[in-house]
């Protein structure tokens, strides 16, 4: 079954390399195409095709940062003035560093950040020195994660 995505066609085996790399980008074309039965050649091909397209926009490493000293994940929904401030809000946020996600959202947030610090301190640092003082935050309320259960990518289908 072909789906047409960004003016490609994606078959099964494109959406097998797409597994497989999500779950470890690290793995080699030659590895990967063994495991789908084609040549790396294919593999790379494949990939480069999608990269091209914008389906694979990059490859990351999966960090402890606990394990680097940062200890504390915080969540932070942010109730703005006017909706319309969002992309200038957006382009504020962005220039904290410590901000590693940022969501435009329905329902009681207009938008919800996910922020990794060292300590409270830090986090005190970021909301009250940054964040408040960006021009059309209303306000925001800070939830403090106490453990991550998990972190997966999405299980895609065909």
């Amino acid at each position: 079954m072909l789906k047409t995505v960004s003016k490609i066609n994606i078959d099964k085996t494109d959406l097998q390399i797409l597994q497989y790399m999500m779950q470890d980008a690290g793995i080699s074309y030659a590895e990967l195409g063994k495991k789908l039965f084609v040549s790396a050649g294919t593999v790379h091909v494949r990939i480069k095709k999608m990269q091209e397209a914008g389906i694979i926009t990059g490859t990351r490493f999966h960090v402890n940062f606990r394990k680097l000293g940062y200890d504390v994940v915080a969540f932070i929904g942010i109730y703005l003035k006017e909706s319309s401030l969002y992309d200038a809000v957006a382009r504020e946020l962005q220039k904290i560093p410590e901000i590693v996600r940022l969501n435009y959202t329905t329902g009681n947030y207009s938008m919800f950040a996910e922020v990794i610090c060292k300590d409270i301190s830090q986090l005190r640092t970021v909301l009250h020195d940054q964040l408040q003082k960006i021009k059309g935050i209303e306000r925001t309320e800070t939830l403090i994660s106490l453990e991550e259960s998990f972190n997966r990518s999405l299980r895609i289908s065909s």
